[in-house]
């Protein structure tokens, strides 16, 4: 007897959203994550079931659009306007738009005054672009719903993953069906994700004088995710005669961009973690393995390779969470004694360490940790403490809240 097909799944945020857009008008709405994580198909989950005219437009073009296509979109929703339910405009990839935040200011206060019954969704793949429109011009107009990549406990309840499946292919649910084609779902995963995101997410975007440079420290990162690495040491790797300040700028850009981040030192003091050696740290483990060129039983037959997956997919669990301002995520290390994640959510500190296999009860890094800082819990996840699975399951607020 065949089996039935899974229902498509619905993200938790759609509810959220649902709720909001069920509201008088108030905010405009704006969902912001990195691509391919499901925000277009959320917004369409979310409106089709609404009561009320819908325009939808997306600004993803190769050549960048001009403020006036914003006004035509806006004007063409506005008369669809037919009764007192209103209307609702969609427009996606809003931030490829020069001046965007403006232009939706002028027109979102033009409705206010006339009281038009216009509701506004934004979607956009640029987070830290959508930040900085956002706090230019839209301060006290909107509400922000953050995407991330998916977790674990999504990609098995959308798809049926297995662990081993969600550690060595990672969270883009529009690769999941590729995935018994291991050639295939690479070059999808290269061309359609890591390539689009660097040339149109990016560079395209955002003003960098070196982009060899930030293709290379991309890759770089893939290849030491979970490893600390000073800025010293990249530039020597990426064998370029750039400074400290260029790299940070340029990881901060593609961590804005949903593909790699550099984890801050601990310190107990925010100036001497931000001067910190950074611990470079994936998004999403499909960029640590695509990158690779391996396949998953080589990966899982290969204990060091497996071990890092494994600790950057507890990392990147962490740090999608922090990127969603959930948390602040670090690690620790002095001299030989080490860290693997320290988060901080409100007032609770909690010390992580990782495990890929069997390991002591007794971690000296993490009793160095606790003498020096007395966090309010600590967790080892793998080996014989918490199963890796049950970790990853959850979401992080289950683990770090008091």
């Amino acid at each position: 007897m065949p089996s039935k097909p899974r229902p498509p799944y619905q993200r938790p945020q759609s509810v959220v959203l649902a709720a909001r857009l069920a509201e008088p008008r108030r905010f405009i709405q704006v969902v912001a994550g990195p691509r391919q994580v499901g925000k277009s198909t959320l917004v369409q989950q979310v409106t089709e079931g609404l009561a009320m005219p819908v325009r939808q437009a997306s600004a993803d073009e190769p050549t960048l659009r001009g403020a006036e296509w914003i006004a035509q979109q806006w004007e063409a929703a506005r008369l669809s306007i037919a009764d007192a339910r209103g209307a609702l405009l969609v427009l996606d990839e809003i931030q490829k738009i020069p001046g965007w935040s403006e232009t939706v200011k002028r027109l979102w206060d033009e409705d206010t005054r006339a009281k038009r019954r216009l509701k506004v969704v934004l979607l956009g793949s640029s987070p830290l672009l959508i930040a900085r429109g956002l706090t230019e011009s839209l301060a006290g107009r909107f509400e922000l719903l953050p995407l991330s990549h998916w977790s674990f406990a999504e990609m098995h309840a959308a798809f049926g993953w297995s662990l081993d499946e969600y550690v060595f292919h990672g969270g883009y649910p529009g690769a999941a069906p590729l995935i018994g084609e291991p050639a295939r779902w690479t070059r999808y995963v290269l061309d359609s994700l890591i390539e689009t995101s660097i040339s149109r997410d990016v560079l395209l975007l955002t003003r960098v004088d070196k982009p060899a440079l930030l293709r290379r420290l991309f890759e770089l990162a893939c290849r030491y995710s979970g490893q600390v690495l000073s800025y010293t040491k990249m530039l020597g790797q990426l064998q370029d005669a750039g400074n400290a300040t260029t790299l940070a700028h340029y990881l901060d850009l593609l961590a804005g961009a949903g593909m790699v981040c550099g984890v801050p030192k601990y310190a107990g003091d925010v100036a001497r973690s931000r001067g910190s050696s950074p611990k470079l740290q994936v998004l999403n483990t499909a960029l640590m393995t695509a990158t690779c060129g391996c396949t998953r039983a080589q990966a899982r037959g290969d204990g060091e390779f497996w071990g890092r997956l494994v600790e950057s997919a507890v990392g990147a669990h962490l740090a999608n969470a922090a990127l969603r301002g959930e948390c602040k995520l670090h690690y620790w290390r002095e001299r030989n004694q080490e860290v693997d994640f320290v988060v901080q959510a409100s007032r609770m500190l909690t010390a992580i360490e990782v495990k890929s296999g069997r390991a002591p009860q007794a971690h000296a890094g993490t009793a160095a940790f606790v003498k020096a800082f007395k966090p309010g819990r600590t967790l080892l996840v793998g080996g014989d403490g918490l199963a890796l699975d049950e970790f990853l399951m959850h979401p992080v607020a289950h683990w770090v809240s008091a």
